[in-house]
């Protein structure tokens, strides 16, 4: 189900498989990143996702303070979510936001109690989450006509 929640997302759920898919469709613009970070972390409580597959490459360069923020009030929430997979897609191009991840990643590694995979694209993340499970064509073609 395409979700219209989050003004800076576009969003997916599918409940078979506990995904939330998401990706940054703001552009440029970050002012409202932190709002946003917050009703996703709320969200995903709410759907009790498992998976949460984040395309990265959509999101413009994170700066220092929103960094700051993220490792500070965002991610010791993603890591009491029930998640089994956090998937990052993030093509080697994007250096700048690889880092801020990387760094994100150090400051909470020792309470991570999932999977963290890296895909350099949305698409081969997802295609390797639904192997076997037969949801690959009906996401794509939701995904698709949004």
């Amino acid at each position: 189900m395409i979700l219209n929640s989050i003004p800076d997302f576009r969003l997916q759920h599918d409940a078979v498989l506990g995904l939330l898919r998401l990706e940054w469709i703001s552009e440029a613009n970050t002012a409202t990143l932190r709002s946003s970070a917050e009703a996703l972390l709320d969200l995903a409580r709410q759907l009790a996702v498992r998976t949460l597959l984040i395309d990265m490459n959509t999101v413009p360069n994170i700066s220092v303070e929103d960094e700051q923020w993220l490792g500070t009030n965002w991610m010791p929430g993603i890591v009491q979510l029930p998640l089994n997979h956090l998937i990052l897609a993030i093509d080697s191009t994007q250096m700048h936001n690889q880092l801020a991840i990387d760094a994100l990643h150090d400051l909470v590694q020792p309470t991570i109690r999932f999977e963290s995979h890296y895909f350099s694209d949305a698409g081969s993340a997802l295609n390797w989450l639904c192997e076997g499970t037969g949801r690959l064509p009906t996401l794509l073609a939701e995904w698709h006509a949004r």
